[in-house]
This record gives structure tokens, sequence and C-alpha cells, in this order.
């Protein structure tokens, strides 16, 4: 004991004799003040991913809104009540609050870094701060996408300052898309893909900078597809496809995605939701199994479990017995299947539908659907014999199938979209197929207002708290209403 004392009476001395000792004492190491820019961009990055990934019923019910998904035994989201969860509320912060939080923190971080001109890696570090910047924006770009493509007018040129302002104003979604174009343009001309950037940081492409510009370009193409379905600023609509699409994915090398890994908490979202938490809320809904069963569509055995033959599709909004319906795949449910933002399918996709909008983009509506269906099925790793016969079935191939270029495109695309349900509502939104009837309870919900949601309500908290700046933006986009359509849903 008096060793200890001794000790502890030498460390004080000690201690009173030096002032950054004292300094030092008081720097909690566990959790600095200063959060480094490359940790801030894999929070950005993961956080992301996560939001876009989860079947979290409090946080993202896209899956069961586009009806490839539905419930078990809580039935308020399939039916469109998402006001108890205060579900946009848990989405619009999960994007806000996180992943745009850390990149704007990692921005200033960044751009407040100092390189001395007698450094003599110099060069070398102007060069990865530039890149670091561009990779922070192109991320953020993504990210305000989605949220405009969730609720329509948003706070954009006046969020994200803090203190700066608490209450932001909410610009046009249109003015919006138009920015972003911009800057992913400035991004594209300004990142040098012979140097670095975030080194392994970066979970999504570990620094290969030339995968960021094709991420960046695909991303470019979805804003100028949507724009061009507006029927608004078509001259800047057909610019970002053409140029987007000149340098967007090529391939399935060059998707976008987050791998998971083993343990906890870097497991994938859904084993986290459907596995690690023992419960059985989902099953795959019935009008996604109907549709595929008779297409013959070889994912059905990477989308479902055998636990029923034949497969078995649960009834959208009302209960379904978990063991009398087919589940979702084991497949999906690793925990180190990874999460995807962006996919060569979905590039291939709007690539199509481009060529059907009078956009010159190289090839037919015909070669890029089906080399949309190819790049699904070999991303989910369906043989090539299979892909062959289901191509060349006439209920699948471009030529033969039912119905206008819009219904081709768009069911063709839900199915690939299976576990990227955001990404499918954005589809059927735009396209208007495949047609799906509103669940039963949408009729006497006043929300729903008998429809299929075409968005999400502002958060309740804006409501409450920007009450002015909200009043403005519900009047600007006709409502806030579930049935109000984004400025891009005009069919």
């Amino acid at each position: 004991m008096k060793k200890i004392i001794f000790a502890l009476g030498l460390l004080i001395l000690t201690a009173s004799c030096d002032d950054d000792a004292l300094t030092d004492l008081n720097v909690d190491v566990k959790n600095p003040s200063v959060v480094p820019a490359s940790s801030l961009f894999t929070s950005a990055e993961k956080t992301l991913t996560d939001q876009m990934v989860n079947s979290n019923v409090n946080r993202n019910i896209f899956r069961l809104v586009n009806q490839q998904w539905t419930e078990t035994t809580y039935l308020d989201e399939s039916n469109y009540n998402w006001t108890s969860r205060k579900i946009s509320d848990n989405h619009w912060n999960a994007l806000y609050a996180g992943p745009l939080a850390d990149l704007k923190i990692a921005k200033d971080y960044v751009e407040g870094t100092t390189i001395l001109a007698s450094d003599p890696e110099f060069a070398e570090k102007t060069i990865i701060k530039k890149n670091q910047l561009v990779l922070i924006d192109i991320l953020t770009v993504y990210t305000f996408q989605i949220l405009v493509d969730t609720y329509g007018d948003i706070p954009y040129s006046e969020a994200l300052k803090g203190e700066g302002n608490y209450l932001p104003k909410y610009d046009k979604a249109v003015d919006i898309y138009k920015d972003l174009i911009v800057r992913l343009d400035n991004d594209i001309a300004t990142i040098d893909t012979d140097g670095s950037a975030f080194g392994d940081a970066d979970v999504i492409y570990d620094d290969n900078l030339a995968s960021w510009v094709k991420f960046a370009q695909s991303t470019k193409l979805k804003l100028g597809i949507n724009l061009k379905a507006s029927g608004l600023e078509a001259a800047i609509a057909d610019a970002a496809i053409t140029t987007g699409a000149a340098g967007a994915f090529t391939s399935n090398a060059d998707n976008a995605k987050l791998v998971y890994q083993a343990n906890l908490p870097n497991t994938n979202p859904i084993y986290v939701d459907l596995v690690f938490s023992g419960r059985h809320d989902f099953v795959p809904a019935a009008p996604f199994v109907d549709a595929i069963v008779a297409k013959n569509d070889p994912r059905q055995s990477k989308y479902f479990d055998d636990n029923l033959t034949p497969y078995k599709g649960g009834t959208v909004g009302t209960k379904n017995t978990y063991s009398k319906f087919t589940h979702i795949s084991d497949a999906i449910q690793e925990p180190t299947f990874a999460g995807t933002l962006l996919d060569y399918s979905e590039v291939e996709f709007l690539l199509a539908e481009a060529v059907e909008r009078g956009v010159a983009v190289g090839g037919t509506a015909e070669s890029h659907y089906t080399a949309a269906i190819t790049a699904s099925l070999e991303d989910w790793g369906v043989a090539t014999a299979d892909i062959t016969t289901y191509l060349a079935q006439p209920t699948v191939a471009y030529a033969t199938a039912t119905g206008t270029w819009q219904q081709k495109i768009g069911e063709q695309s839900w199915y690939a979209k299976f576990n990227r349900g955001f990404e499918g509502w954005t589809s059927t939104r735009r396209l208007n197929f495949p047609v799906l009837q509103p669940a039963p309870a949408a009729t006497i919900d006043a929300a729903a207002e008998g429809q299929i949601p075409s968005r999400m309500a502002y958060p309740i908290r804006e409501q409450t708290l920007n009450a002015t700046n909200y009043q403005a933006a519900s009047a600007s986009i006709g409502g806030d209403r579930l049935k109000t359509k984004i400025f891009w849903d005009v069919n």
C-alpha cells in the first residue's frame, strides 16, 4: 500500500511541475474530440448502406410498400400507417443526422487541414485532400437524391448548418436535382484517379477512384432519367443522361457494394433483423412470388427458401402465419451478405429507358434490357445456361413480352430489385409498373387515401419545430400527403 501511495504522490508531483502533463491527463483517448475524416467517411458509407438495406419496420419499409415483402403479425407498415412508429422521422434522421452529418464534418475537417509548401509530400498530400473532398461530395449527392425521391422538396441549401440555422428552408426538388448534377460534373472533372483518397477507410471501393468516377456517372444517369421523366429541364436531363451513360458501370465488377463482416456490429442488417433478433416478421409477398414463378425466373431459389413447395407468398396487408408461407432465402440473411447502393443491372435498365425516352445513349432498348436482366441473374449466381433459357422465353424477350416498354422494363426492374426496396419503389413510381393493388386497409386509412403511397409524409418533428418552412414546402408540392407525387412521377 505504501508503494502505491508513494507512486501516486510522485505522479502528482511530476504533473504539478509540467503543464503539458496536466493537459494530457484531461484528454479522453477513448472519446476523441476530433474524429479523423477517414473514420467519418467510413461511418457515412456504413450508415448510409445500413439504412438502405435494413428491414427494421421503424426505419425502412420500402420492400413492404413495393410489395416485394409483406408482414406476418404487425401490419401497420404494409397498410401504410407510418406515423405510429415515426418511420418518416426515422428515415429522415437516419440520412440527415447519419451519413450527411458525418460527411459535412469530414468535409470541414479536410478543408481545414493545412499542407505546408515546405512539406516534402506537398504534391501527394494536396492530391489526396482534393480527392477526399470529391468522394465526400459524391456520397453527399447520392444521399440527397434519396431524400428528394422520398419526400420531394427538402432542406438543402440551408441544411447541415447546425447552430447556424436550426430551421432551414426547403428547396424545390427540381432545383436540387439540377444542382446535384452540376456537383457531380465538377466532381468528375476534379478527381485525380492516379492518386489516393481515404485508402482502406473506403469500405465500398477500397480507394479505387476510377470506380468512384463510374459511381458518380451512374448516379448522374439516374438523376437525368428522373429529370427526363418529369418533362422539365429537357436539355439538362439529356446532357446528364448522355454524359452519365458514357462513363457509367459496364459490369457487375463496378457495383457499389459494402461487404459486411461476420461479427456484430458490422454484420448485414438483414441478419440482425431476421436472425440475430430471433423474429419472423416478414415473408415474400404474393404479388412478387406469383409474378416470378409465372416467369420461371431462376432467381426464385436465390430469393426464397425451399421450406415450401411450391412457393407461396404472403397476402399483403393481412396476417400471415410464418410457417405457412415461403421464407426469405438463407443467403440474404447471411451475416456477410453485401449491401448494395447501386449496381450494373440498374444502370442497364436506366439505359433501356433512356433509349425509349428518345435519348441517344447507344445500343437499343432491347440490348440494354437484356443486359440488365443478365447482369442481375449473374450477380445472384444463376448459371449461364439458365440465363439463356430464361431470356429466350416469349414472356421475357423484349420483342415479345407483354405490354408497353414501361411494363417490360418496369416489371423486370422490380424482379431484379428484390433486396433493394427503395430503388424498386422508385422504378415502380416512375414507370407505373408493375401494377400493384393497395393493401385492403388503404381504403379506410385516411393517410393512404386508398392508394399505394407515392412518397413519405414529412417528419412530425419538422411539422412542429420548423412549422413555417414545413407549411411552405407542403404548399409547394401540392400537400403533404402520401399520394402526392414526387416531381418526376408524372404518369
